[in-house]
């Protein structure tokens, strides 16, 4: 299998200096729960798939990811590469750009195969965006990492995490740390996925499709032992709850209590419908 003749990505000096002024005030401020580390491959290359529900939640799993000695390399937008400490954190790092423009998927994840063929961790957000489901599990996913995880066979590990997002709410009204009374973040890695029945398949949209619905509910079910709660009927489709309103707008005839009903099940701080669905055009 590609990656799996020992080789391990150094941690680096960027990565050092990261850690280095990012931990302390992680440890100071939070309290961690820190689970199935003994998931995560000790050499190798590797994929995680996380869920996202935190504007700090990267900086969560950046720092599971880390003190298990495998840094993660995340996706993600090009402009964050462009220049000043930041660009040049990124750069160092080893982070992987993503031109959204670019219309040849397999291209745009050409960097990803490259690392992961390395021996390198590539950590996937495969909702591509924070979660708008209303009770802040995980949505349907983008087939990036389905598409990297056929190409390369590796290992692909389920990470949840909560937490974060009790300190920083997506889409809240006002973008403030709520930081006491103090918030435990916890981090969840579950067993590798067997995605070996997938691997003899074309890799076709429904297939990919399928892929990333095994990746998705494996990572909905960490999550659900991290909450303690059950897993949910249906995941939350932010196209499909896009076009629900817009045709409940398009309908005279639609109770207006209906739509009250729908607006008091977003997330505080929800964008409008319109913005929403513009986010999940681009994302798809």
């Amino acid at each position: 299998m590609p990656g799996s003749d020992g080789k391990r990505r150094r941690i680096g000096f960027w990565y050092r200096l990261a850690a280095f002024l990012l931990k302390p005030p992680l440890v100071l401020l939070f309290k961690r729960d820190w689970r199935g580390m003994e998931h995560i491959p000790q050499d190798g290359g590797f994929i995680t798939v996380v869920n996202h529900n935190s504007y700090l939640d990267p900086l969560s799993y950046a720092h599971f990811q880390y003190n298990t000695g495998r840094v993660p390399r995340f996706l993600a937008k090009v402009g964050l590469f462009k220049g000043g400490f930041v660009g040049a954190a990124m750069r160092g790092t080893g982070q992987i750009p993503v031109y959204r423009e670019s219309a040849d998927a397999v291209g745009a994840f050409r960097a990803a195969v490259e690392a992961i063929e390395k021996g390198e961790c590539v950590a996937f957000y495969p909702e591509g965006t924070l979660t708008r489901d209303p009770k802040m599990w995980p949505m349907t996913g983008k087939t990036g990492a389905a598409r990297v995880a056929l190409m390369t066979r590796a290992p692909v590990i389920p990470v949840a995490q909560w937490g974060a997002n009790l300190a920083m709410p997506p889409y809240a009204k006002e973008k403030k740390l709520r930081l006491f009374p103090r918030k435990t973040l916890t981090v969840q890695a579950g067993p590798p996925l067997d995605l070996s029945a997938f691997y003899d398949r074309e890799p076709t949209a429904e297939v990919l499709r399928e892929v990333t619905d095994v990746m998705m509910d494996a990572v909905t079910e960490q999550l659900a032992v991290i909450r303690g709660e059950a897993v949910p009927a249906e995941r939350y489709d932010m196209r499909k709850a896009a076009v629900r309103r817009r045709e409940q707008r398009a309908t005279p005839e639609h109770p207006p209590e209906a739509r009250e009903v729908d607006a008091e099940h977003q997330p505080a701080g929800q964008p409008p419908a319109a913005a929403e669905a513009a986010e999940g055009e681009k994302n798809a």
